[in-house]
């Protein structure tokens, strides 16, 4: 029997299921993965065939309250101590995403974002003002493109690059692997970003980071350009000699799908996302008065804590996810399958004495749609003198909403179209809906609270210079 426990398998008495998995290990060791990625998937799959589904119940968990996490607004006196360890930290930002659900079909982060600048560029930039050390977890769809644009960036110092690993779709119907002769990438799925602990061990980053004094990671995902090193978030974290810590922000209608921090009754702190909650208590989910806070995605890990978890059990197996897909996801027709994935947020069940901080939300503001590109365009944000994009302070209203014609503005190449002389500003503006095919000419000026509807089958124009304030009908 070898160390992985292939005959220890179980599966359930009454069940037609083969025990598949020496097949999927076959699999994984043709393509060369590493034995702790290996191990990982055997832990995921085991737990599938078993009948685990991943779910986590409200009556396992309760709802934390503010008095539970500290607010980041009252640790500045930390700022000082955060400016000593910056020598020991690394930002590490998750860029394995290509942006399909805008159009794009290289790596996310190679968009223009602000000023003429894509988002890895203005990150390079960000590391390098702050003076930190700056790592990528690529995917094997952006390693490429990423590497290239880095040539033309010409970092002052070359960021530390390592890939996320791919773990084998499940056939939903007998849990055999899914195959695919004709495309066999059909037959991997990316394991979500809680892949990263793995990613970074395997590929030396972990041990190469150590040994080079740098001991805590700030990671963020590439396409939050909110999420910058903070020296009193860094100073807090170090000197509470805190093992992992979540950065959170209240919910709003619009985060009711996001995952939300919970306290398990074993005392921990967890994160639940939308596919762990049973279907039948969706409404308990969505409820962010009860659930009030919604997980960022920044995180901020001790790289000794990490390594001394992965030495003690040989993988990091976080709460399972159990996706279900089709094997071709444009085509519904394709096999059903499972896709094996994690939660990097999900580690802070993992980790005793984790912690959670509420931070402002200015440290999030993620650009998912094209809806969110047009307001970080926008006049909306600047750049501070260290680089980071904050909030304009001369805003009217520190939020608004944004819902732009997905048929005209939910690609890249219509929605850059349709505002090539300039974004409108929107400075004083509350909320925005186009709907139709409307062009903006430049210096276009929105206020309060507008919707500009086109009625027509032709394309209508926004003339130079306009100011409006009220609805428009085209």
């Amino acid at each position: 029997m070898d160390r992985r426990g292939i005959k220890k398998l179980h599966v359930p008495e009454n069940s037609d299921k083969t025990n598949y998995l020496p097949a999927f290990i076959s699999k994984m060791e043709r393509e060369k993965f590493p034995p702790l990625v290996i191990d990982t998937f055997t832990y995921y799959y085991k737990k599938i065939v078993s009948g685990a589904t991943g779910l986590i119940s409200d009556r396992d968990i309760r709802p934390v309250t503010s008095d539970e996490i500290e607010d980041a607004t009252r640790i500045k006196e930390y700022a000082e101590s955060g400016r000593k360890a910056l020598r020991h930290a690394v930002i590490i930002k998750l860029n394995g995403g290509l942006g399909t659900s805008m159009g794009l079909t290289k790596a996310k982060s190679l968009l223009t974002v602000k000023n003429e600048k894509t988002f890895l560029e203005i990150i390079v930039k960000q590391a390098e003002t702050c003076r930190v050390k700056l790592a990528l977890m690529n995917s094997f769809n952006t390693h490429e493109d990423t590497i290239d644009a880095l040539s033309m960036i010409k970092p002052l110092d070359f960021p530390l690059l390592f890939i996320q690993n791919k773990f084998p779709k499940i056939l939903q119907e007998n849990l055999a692997p899914a195959t695919c002769p004709k495309n066999p990438d059909l037959e991997w799925n990316p394991p979500g970003h809680g892949d990263i602990y793995s990613a970074i061990y395997t590929s030396g980053v972990l041990n190469s980071l150590l040994e080079n004094g740098i001991e805590y990671a700030f990671i963020s995902n590439s396409d939050n350009l909110g999420a910058t090193m903070d020296e009193s978030l860094l100073g807090y974290f170090c000197e509470n000699r805190l093992p992992f810590m979540m950065e959170v922000v209240p919910r709003t209608p619009s985060d009711v799908k996001g995952g939300h921090i919970a306290r398990h009754i074993n005392g921990r702190l967890i994160l639940r996302e939308s596919a762990q909650c049973p279907q039948d208590e969706m409404d308990a989910f969505e409820d962010i008065k009860r659930y009030r806070f919604f997980n960022t995605n920044n995180i901020w890990i001790n790289l000794k804590s990490l390594k001394n978890l992965i030495k003690k059990h040989h993988t990091v197996n976080l709460p399972i996810i159990k996706n279900q897909k089709t094997l071709d996801p444009r085509n519904e027709n394709s096999p059903k399958v499972f896709q094996v994935e994690t939660a990097m947020g999900a580690a802070i069940s993992l980790f005793e004495g984790a912690a959670a901080i509420r931070v402002p939300a200015s440290r999030f503001f993620p650009v998912k749609k094209c809806n969110e590109l047009l307001t970080i365009r926008s006049d909306r944000f600047v750049f501070s003198e260290k680089d980071h994009l904050i909030l304009n302070p001369k805003i009217g209203s520190r939020s608004i909403t944004i819902a732009l014609d997905p048929k005209y503005y939910g690609k890249i190449d219509g929605f850059d179209e349709r505002f090539s002389e300039g974004i409108p500003s929107l400075i004083d503006c509350d909320a925005l809906t186009i709907d139709g095919d409307v062009r903006f000419e430049k210096n276009v000026t929105i206020k309060g609270r507008v919707v500009i509807k086109n009625n027509g089958e032709s394309q209508a124009v926004i003339k130079q210079g306009s100011v409006i304030d009220r609805d428009v009908i085209l």
